[in-house]
């Protein structure tokens, strides 16, 4: 088999997105454009993948880091001005190149390699990939020889009323042979009303020359979309988010509503758990089998075990057991680490703390700077007050502890192993294991006061 290379054009600036962002940074499903592209492209046997950067150069590479090289086209002045910005890289190297762009984020894999396959197939020098609708216009028209072959792709604003009627349209992805493209792109001219280098001008040159140029049909117009303008964004948002849906659905997981559920592309999800309406999973979130999420519910950048219940609650870079229950209206914030059977109930916040086997804090808590052990109780209105103003200070519950309902624990302190603090405490020291701390004034009942007050006459 050939040497594989790849060309990701993505140096437009993309004014028609109004957006001080980078057209092809703007995310689909949690996942800038062009990475879409570049991880399909990286999931082929390519051997050398090539970025075209302008506008924004530095933001794409720190976003794409190492997937691919990079090659800057300082002036946008066309598609084959673009390519020709990699000669240094790819320029006389013997095998194919796949050009495609990089606001095109619903290109698939397989696309590009049926793409590869019919271009061997042909023994052509260059192969479009095409489809067809049923509106081709502003789309450039793929003209057919008798022998099925490009005799030429005309722009919609140059076609006869005869091609107008064509609904076979160029998608703007391309293979070359990698020669034949960089010869002939040298030929390229800019005589036109733009003043600019246009790849489909490599196709004319190259049939000029007697090559054959092939044209391979996809069967889903959905996935050649380039996205422009934020309309287009929403659009290629949705395509994307019914492929994903689809795909969890087909492995296993239940979801109730996929038109009202939102995962990101990098998530992974068990057999058997359910998603119920208005969930939003985000970023790189791993969930176990036989959970129920939702409704209205977001996870981003977390794992969370098997059988694990969370309903109507947010839960942040963090990490939940099994068989926890977590809300309605709980919020794990980052860095917690809640182990298994743990119960976050309502109104409960969590920051950056662990929670400890069969731990309970089941309503009207704030844990934060926590180490809570296992099979601890706290009792609603239980706080570590972990703020002294300046700086955070760490609270240590160890295993058995039960706390009394409204009581402040006021970090840096220590709850010893089996100890009790009675409700409606405020704990400044330390608590030995077993040991009950009362932390509060003792009650004295003045008899009669209310009469001697006269607030009821």
């Amino acid at each position: 088999m050939s040497n594989r290379y790849a060309i990701i054009l993505a140096a437009g600036q993309g004014t028609r997105m109004k957006s001080k962002l980078y057209k092809v940074l703007h995310p689909v499903c949690g996942k800038p454009m062009v990475e879409h592209v570049i991880d399909q492209v990286r999931s082929l046997d390519i051997k050398d993948a090539v970025t075209i950067v302008g506008h924004g150069a530095e933001n794409v590479k720190a976003r794409l880091g190492g997937k691919c090289e990079y090659a800057l086209q300082e002036e946008q002045l066309g598609t084959a001005h673009a390519v020709l910005q990699s000669k240094h890289i790819l320029g006389g190297k013997e095998g194919l190149t796949l050009v495609v762009c990089g606001d095109t984020p619903l290109v698939t894999a397989q696309t590009m390699e049926a793409l590869f396959l019919h271009h061997e197939k042909s023994k052509a020098k260059a192969t479009v990939l095409t489809a067809c609708t049923a509106n081709p216009a502003g789309y450039g028209r793929i003209v057919r020889s008798e022998e099925g072959f490009v005799e030429k792709i005309v722009e919609h604003k140059d076609a006869s009323e005869e091609e107008l009627q064509i609904g076979e349209i160029n998608t703007g992805t391309y293979c070359f042979d990698n020669q034949a493209l960089f010869e002939a792109i040298e030929n390229v001219s800019n005589d036109n009303a733009q003043g600019e280098y246009y790849l489909p001008d490599v196709i004319e040159i190259l049939k000029k020359q007697g090559e054959i140029v092939s044209a391979y049909i996809t069967d889903n117009f959905e996935e050649t979309m380039g996205v422009n303008d934020r309309v287009a964004l929403a659009e290629a948002e949705r395509l994307m988010r019914k492929r994903i849906n689809e795909h969890h659905m087909r492995n296993g997981v239940t979801i109730i509503d996929p038109a009202g559920t939102y995962i990101d592309t990098d998530a992974v999800i068990g057999q058997d758990t359910v998603i119920y309406p208005g969930t939003v999973i985000s970023g790189k979130t791993a969930i176990g089998p036989d959970c129920v999420i939702g409704p209205n519910s977001e996870i981003s950048n977390s794992s969370i075990g098997s059988a694990t219940v969370i309903r109507q609650s947010a839960v942040f870079d963090s990490s939940v057991g099994s068989t926890v229950a977590i809300g309605p209206f709980a919020h794990i914030r980052p860095q917690s680490d809640i182990h298994d059977e743990v119960k976050i109930g309502n109104f409960v916040e969590i920051k950056k703390a662990v929670f400890g086997k069969g731990s309970k804090a089941s309503h009207l808590s704030y844990i934060g700077d926590a180490e809570v052990g296992s099979d601890v109780n706290l009792g609603c209105g239980s706080i570590t007050v972990n703020y002294d103003g300046k700086n955070k200070h760490l609270t240590k519950i160890e295993d058995g502890v039960f706390i009394g309902c409204n009581s402040n624990l006021v970090a840096p302190v220590t709850v010893g192993k089996g100890a009790y603090v009675a409700a409606g405490s405020t704990v400044t020291e330390d608590v030995p294991g077993e040991a009950l701390a009362i932390a509060r004034a003792r009650q004295v009942n003045k008899e009669n006061y209310v009469e001697k007050m006269n607030v009821r006459k």
